[in-house]
C-alpha cells in the first residue's frame, strides 16, 4: 500500500471512529400496574408521552380500572343512556363511549410509531391480530370488522380499541372483557352502536383471571407489533 493510501485508509478510520452511531433501539418494556386508578394513568400516559425521545424504550402497561365510562374527545354524550353512580371522563382518544372496571385487562401500547414502521391503520390491525390470534389459541373464533374497530365473537364484542397519536407516539390501546359485570354496558351504547351486545373470555371457555390473560397474551402482542425477535428479548 503506497503511503497516500495508506494516509487515506487512516483518516478514514478516524472518521469512522469519530462518527455518531444511532442508537439501539431498545426492546419494548412491560409493566404489570395491576388496579390502577384511571385519571391518574391517563395523566401518565401523556406525559410519558410528551417527554419521551428516540432513544426511549416503548412501553407496554397491562392493568385494571375501577369502574368508569371513558368518552372519546369527539364523542356524542347522547350515548349514555344512564351511567348512574359511575364516573364518566372525556378524555382524548378517537372513539365514543367504553366501560372498563374489575375483571377487565386494559392494554395501553406506548409506540413510537415510526421507529417501529407502523402506520396507525397498521397499528390497530396489529392490535386487533394479536387478540384474534390469543383467542384462537383458547379455541374461540374471534374477528375484527372494518367498519367497527374492535374484536367480535358471534356479534358481540370481545375487545374495544380506542387510541390517540401525539408526538409521533401513540397511547390509550384496548380493552378485553376477561370475566367482569357486562351490566354497566347496558347503561351505554358501547363505542356508540345501539343495542351492540358484549361478551368476554370467561363465557366463551377462556381463563377467568386478568392476570393469566394478560400474561398469555402479551407474547401474541409483542409478536404482532414489533415481531417474532423481540417476543424472545422482551420480559413479559
Amino acid at each position: 500500500m503506497s503511503a497516500a493510501a495508506a494516509s487515506t485508509a487512516e483518516e478514514g478510520e478516524r472518521e469512522s471512529r469519530a462518527a455518531p452511531r444511532p442508537p439501539l433501539v431498545p426492546y419494548p418494556v412491560i409493566r404489570h400496574l395491576g388496579r390502577a386508578d384511571y385519571a391518574s394513568t391517563y395523566h401518565a400516559m401523556r406525559k410519558f408521552t410528551d417527554e419521551r425521545d428516540c432513544e426511549s424504550a416503548d412501553e407496554i402497561w397491562f392493568l385494571e380500572h375501577a369502574p368508569i365510562f371513558t368518552l372519546g374527545m369527539n364523542g356524542s354524550r347522547a350515548h349514555l343512556i344512564a351511567p348512574g353512580d359511575i364516573p364518566v371522563l372525556q378524555i382524548d382518544r378517537g372513539g365514543q363511549v367504553t366501560y372498563h372496571g374489575p375483571g377487565q385487562l386494559v392494554v395501553y401500547p406506548l409506540i413510537d410509531l415510526k421507529r417501529a414502521g407502523l402506520s396507525v391503520r397498521a397499528l390497530v390491525t396489529a392490535l386487533e391480530s394479536s387478540i384474534v390470534n390469543y383467542a384462537a389459541a383458547l379455541g374461540i373464533n374471534a374477528q375484527s370488522r372494518r367498519d367497527a374497530p374492535g374484536v367480535y365473537v358471534d356479534g358481540r364484542k370481545l375487545a374495544s380499541l380506542g387510541i390517540r397519536i401525539r408526538r409521533g407516539s401513540s397511547y390509550h390501546g384496548l380493552a378485553l372483557n376477561v370475566d367482569m359485570d357486562l351490566a354497566p354496558f347496558e347503561r351505554i351504547n358501547p363505542c356508540g352502536y345501539e343495542g351492540l351486545k358484549m361478551t368476554q373470555l370467561a363465557d366463551l371457555g377462556g381463563p377467568s383471571s386478568v392476570a393469566v390473560v394478560a400474561r398469555d397474551f402479551a407474547p401474541h402482542l409483542v409478536r404482532a407489533l414489533f415481531g417474532n425477535a423481540a417476543v424472545a428479548r422482551t420480559r413479559i
